[in-house]
């Protein structure tokens, strides 16, 4: 397999917007997107609440728009999804997107909205490797990306089912409705069938990475937010994963979906076998770790414990609103007001990024 470019640098809140317009370069961004096509910037809304490292961050989509605009691509639109616990309408209020839709004209779409887009049954050319079983009905997509470029926006965090999450990961909200949590069980191999999917109807994928502050332990919402100065791209989705599990201190070919999409021929995990390009991050190890809560021993019993038989039943009948409703209050009502909102206010107030934030109030 031949190698695969993964763009680095090192950034600070004073030159975040240039820097994303070099690395865009640096990763090839021009030659791996279709000019004569929409682009389709999606963005990761992992928790409506401004949680740092868990969602897109504001200086990442401008910059992104601004490289965009600045190579030629002037035909962009944003789409959003939903989960059953993140709105993403407040979503993109809350981590300051609107005024960045306004400033450059933006257009916005959502995934969920019929008059936006409609669900279509999709049939793979390639055998998949898990959501032919899963959706044994037919896998429906959304039919507005067929055709189109996509430019992911993730941020580099950890993920209590796949351990990092990144690039590959972005695509579950966007080409799977809101009710796709029970492919969680066979999740690394929903990713791998993601990717072929996208290579399918995508003439051209980029993911353009957020690490300036990163995300430790019980992500992807419930992390600890780490000041790394950090963003990188790529058009090979598995090889940017890479990197960003080895600088994340992971071992990247241990982890099932990476190692899966190599095997497959569908990117390189391989880390010997990516080529990094900009700053040298070569022996950086940030020793991030999985942690557990409460979230974490009830996603272990719906997915992998003794009661994932009861994952039909509860997971596609109108039971679902159970577990929805428990996981809402557990997040947005217990987590968030008696922990996590004063990480992020303390975040704003003492970081240099959390001041940049701020200033995209207005």
């Amino acid at each position: 397999m031949s190698k695969s470019t993964v763009a680095v640098l090192r950034t600070t809140p004073a030159t975040v917007l240039q820097d994303y317009a070099r690395l865009f370069e640096l990763a090839g961004g021009r030659q791996a997107l279709d000019p004569g096509v929409k682009t389709i910037l999606k963005d990761n809304i992992t928790w409506h609440f401004p949680m740092p490292g868990a969602n897109t961050t504001p200086w990442q989509l401008e910059g992104t728009i601004m490289a965009l605009q600045a190579a030629g691509f002037n035909d962009l639109v944003c789409v959003q999804n939903q989960t059953v616990v993140t709105n993403a309408f407040k979503g993109e209020d809350l981590n300051r997107y609107k005024p960045i839709f306004q400033r450059y004209n933006l257009e916005v779409r959502f995934n969920f909205l019929e008059k936006d887009m409609r669900w279509v049954e999709y049939r793979p050319k390639v055998k998949m490797l898990a959501l032919d079983h899963i959706y044994p009905e037919g896998i429906l997509i959304p039919d507005y990306f067929i055709g189109k470029n996509i430019v992911h926006l993730p941020t580099t965090k950890t993920h209590i089912y796949t351990t990092t999450t990144g690039a590959m990961k972005n695509a579950f909200g966007g080409l799977l409705s809101k009710y796709r949590h029970y492919t969680h069980s066979w999740i690394h191999e929903t990713l791998v069938d993601l990717l072929a999917i996208q290579k399918e109807i995508h003439p051209g994928i980029l993911a353009i990475m957020d690490g300036t502050t990163a995300g430790d332990g019980e992500g992807p919402r419930l992390i600890k937010p780490v000041i790394k100065n950090v963003i990188l791209a790529s058009s090979d989705q598995v090889a940017i994963d890479a990197v960003s599990a080895k600088l994340m201190g992971f071992d990247p070919m241990s982890i099932q979906y990476i190692r899966m999409a190599h095997e497959q021929g569908l990117g390189v995990g391989d880390p010997s076998q990516i080529e990094l390009v900009g700053d040298d991050i070569s022996g950086e190890n940030w020793h991030f770790k999985i942690g557990k809560n409460s979230h974490t021993f009830l996603a272990w019993l719906a997915w992998y414990g003794p009661t994932k038989f009861l994952q039909k039943l509860i997971m596609r009948t109108p039971l679902v609103v159970i577990p929805t409703f428990i996981g809402e209050v557990e997040q947005d009502y217990m987590y968030w007001p008696f922990k996590y909102r004063k990480l992020a206010n303390r975040w704003q107030r003492e970081t240099e990024w959390g001041r940049l934030f701020e200033q995209y109030e207005n």
